[in-house]
């Protein structure tokens, strides 16, 4: 629909640009003496030749690009059919007002200036249908190459999540079997909690965004898993401030930052730690914090730079494409993460 207003729109502004020519054409030559008849059967023939011509280079160009090295031929196609239009129109006049010697008298002392007035509106036309072609074939491009680069984005922002799904799962499972044997009901209720936790990150599978309150949702289930697994040695803080639940956050951004969290702070130490989550919102940016203790006689520091932390950072590099959403922090015995993810 909008397709045929447009072409219709085009020819209406083409029909009356070459309407206001032919009586612009008309009246000049009625004033040098032409009579009214005469002067407007030229200007209509003048014109309606150059319209035509005009037309046919408008549909060529539309299926014959020709590249800016060979710009000259497009110049000297408009000199030759400048030429062929000027012969046709003299040719023709002097059959058609050959009577009259006034206007052949006329007709013979303009030749240059009606071969200027062709040239000069042929070139003028041409270099405009090119150069639209031209600019819209550049806008194709642009807008295929922003498609193939989000459909690459895209990918490697899936390829990222994939990853730690079965990441996060290796560690769960073996979790599982070394529970098994010993602790029979914690197994079970370990396997209950990962089937709810795999169940919601599936739902979320085909989203990039979702609002914070379901992201903690998820965060609180691995956090139960892991309970589970470590018992009274893992503790858990959060404070979220209740105006930005609503807010948006990647999905899946939280759960590899708690687990690198747990790694960072509790594998190398029998004695109990809290792992402290705080959000905050402020000018249009939503703030986290994932903080966790560690002992540096027996930890080291690039344990915190594993594979969650570093595929966070890609995905919000993809997501945001700026570098500093994430910042580490060590302050003696304690760790600590910082997410800024802006808001819209």
């Amino acid at each position: 629909m909008n397709s045929n207003i447009s072409y219709n729109r085009i020819i209406y502004v083409y029909a009356t640009f070459w309407l206001i020519w032919i009586g612009l054409h008309t009246y000049v030559l009625f004033d040098v003496g032409i009579r009214l008849n005469t002067a407007l059967l030229d200007s209509v023939l003048t014109n309606v030749l150059l319209a035509v011509t005009n037309f046919i280079v408008f549909i060529t160009l539309k299926y014959y690009q020709p590249s800016k090295d060979n710009f000259f031929y497009l110049r000297l196609w408009a000199v030759l059919l400048a030429i062929a239009n000027t012969a046709i129109l003299l040719w023709g006049f002097r059959i058609l007002f050959s009577n009259d010697h006034v206007y052949i008298e006329l007709l013979n002392k303009s030749v240059t200036l009606r071969f200027c007035y062709q040239l000069l509106m042929i070139a003028t036309i041409t270099i405009i249908n090119w150069l639209g072609y031209y600019l819209l074939e550049q806008q194709s491009l642009i807008s295929r190459s922003q498609q193939t680069e989000r459909m690459a984005r895209e990918a490697e922002l899936y390829n990222l999540r994939q990853q730690l799904q079965p990441h996060f799962l290796f560690n769960s499972l073996n979790s599982i079997s070394a529970l098994a044997g010993s602790k029979p009901e914690e197994a079970r209720k370990m396997i209950q909690q990962l089937s709810e936790f795999l169940r919601h990150t599936l739902k979320k599978d085909e989203q990039q965004l979702v609002p914070l309150q379901d992201e903690m949702h998820q965060v609180h289930l691995y956090l139960e898993i892991e309970k589970v697994r470590f018992g009274h040695r893992l503790q858990s803080i959060v404070k979220i401030a209740e105006n930005c639940l609503n807010q948006m956050v990647p999905v899946l951004v939280l759960q590899p930052l708690v687990e690198n969290a747990i790694k960072f702070g509790l594998y190398d130490t029998l004695e109990p730690i809290t792992i402290r989550i705080d959000v905050s919102c402020y000018e249009r940016n939503l703030l986290i914090t994932i903080s966790n203790p560690f002992d540096p006689k027996t930890s080291q520091a690039d344990k915190g730079t594993g594979f969650g932390l570093s595929s966070v950072q890609r995905r919000l590099y993809l997501l945001y494409a700026r570098n500093d959403l994430v910042q580490t922090e060590i302050n003696e015995n304690l760790f600590t993460i910082k997410l800024m993810l802006p808001q819209t």
